[in-house]
């Protein structure tokens, strides 16, 4: 090797900035956005005591049925949007059908909207006079001001994570593959349980993880079309608000603080789970 063209390899590693700056200005720019914002909301409900903060996490009468609506529904929806995040993402992939890109383009509407517009669009679609909510409530199935309600809109701001999630996954998933197990007498079925759907596992409990994350922290949708109906359909993000709205920071804190460790014990168990299943389908391979 010249001289000449060892000099360019190392002008074409030495491109970006070496480890210490970037690891510095990562680290700088991790802490003011996410670290210092967090931090302080620990803090500050740490300064009550235990005792204290134990008391305004569980005895608010209207606290616990708000825990149970936020992380039941999320749960629920983010098992909705897998689901169907799947076929959504496959029939993108997979199938070449007119108006593919228009359809592509709509999956990301409710990355779009400010959450505002999608809860008065969702109240007034399935509303007790709306388009599809009056049929509903005609035939006694309240959709909107109910917990139905808040399903409905926690899977509309979810699905767009199931499937931008899936998408490259399947984009790589080698076709060969498939054509190998059904030339060896495998049927549909078993070619997609024991051939796709292992390799897409991991991508399907990624989009599950970050549809429910997203519903759990989802306050602009839920507002409209839950109505807030206290012990009913109030999630703790209203609860929140109503806590600043009164001068009440501690107890607003407290929830904040409790919605924080929910979120992250789940993320971390399903970033787990993903990480299991993923070094058991390399093995296999």
């Amino acid at each position: 090797m010249t001289a000449l063209q060892h000099q360019s390899r190392r002008r074409r590693r030495n491109i970006l900035p070496g480890f210490g700056p970037t690891m510095g200005y990562t680290l700088l720019y991790l802490s003011i956005v996410v670290l210092i914002p967090l931090g302080g909301l620990v803090l500050k409900s740490a300064e009550i005591g235990p005792a204290k903060f134990w008391r305004l996490a569980t005895q608010d009468k209207e606290v616990i049925p708000a825990y149970e609506l936020a992380f039941g529904a999320s749960f629920l929806a983010a098992l909705t949007n897998a689901f169907f995040g799947f076929v959504v993402a496959w029939t993108l992939v997979r199938i070449r059908f007119p108006g593919r890109r228009l359809v592509d383009a709509v999956v990301d509407m409710p990355f779009a909207l400010p959450t505002a517009v999608s809860g008065i669009a969702l109240a007034t679609l399935f509303g007790p006079v709306g388009w599809i909510g009056k049929y509903t409530h005609a035939m006694g199935w309240k959709t909107a001001y109910s917990q139905t309600g808040v399903f409905i809109a926690l899977v509309f701001i979810g699905l767009p994570f199931a499937v931008r999630t899936l998408q490259p996954a399947l984009e790589d998933l080698d076709a060969e593959v498939e054509e190998a197990a059904m030339s060896l007498g495998a049927t549909r079925w078993q070619t997609f349980w024991k051939v796709i759907f292992p390799a897409l596992w991991p991508a399907v409990l990624t989009g599950f993880a970050l549809s429910f994350a997203r519903a759990v922290g989802e306050y602009g949708s839920v507002t409209f079309i839950s109505g807030n109906i206290p012990f009913e359909t109030k999630i703790p993000a209203q609860l929140i608000r109503e806590d600043l709205e009164g001068n009440y920071y501690v107890s607003a804190t407290v929830v904040a603080v409790v919605m924080l460790g929910f979120s992250f014990v789940m993320l971390l168990a399903v970033n787990l789970l993903q990480w299991w299943t993923g070094r058991k389908f390399r093995r296999a391979v």
